[in-house]
């Protein structure tokens, strides 16, 4: 799919293909979510703010459940949205629901 409003040029849209390339290096957030989702709507804008905030220092990254299952399975992803971050490919932290900016931003720092 093409970026539309609700990514931002710095944030990294993940798919199952490109999961492992991505968060296997340095720190990531991702934000599972998916287009039907009312409160992903809320958060997804939130995680462009946090992308444009960090760049060069973390990988803010949105995936969307619908389109890559397998990714979502794999890390059992029941509610959205669910924001992991990964820390060279390892799963680090979980938060469910909806984050403010400096919450998630300063989640990702912890790791930095």
């Amino acid at each position: 799919g093409g970026g539309g409003p609700e990514t931002s040029e710095n944030t990294l849209v993940l798919t199952d293909n490109n999961f492992n390339a991505v968060t296997g290096k340095g720190v990531s957030l991702v934000d599972f979510w998916a287009p039907w989702c009312a409160p992903c709507r809320i958060q997804g804008p939130i995680v462009n703010e946090v992308a444009d905030a960090m760049v060069g220092k973390a990988n803010i990254c949105k995936l969307d459940v619908d389109q890559s299952k397998k990714t979502a399975a794999k890390y059992g992803i029941r509610s959205i949205p669910t924001i992991m971050i990964f820390k060279n490919g390892k799963m680090v932290k979980q938060l469910v629901g909806v984050k403010p900016k400096n919450t998630l931003i300063k989640e990702v720092e912890a790791f930095l």
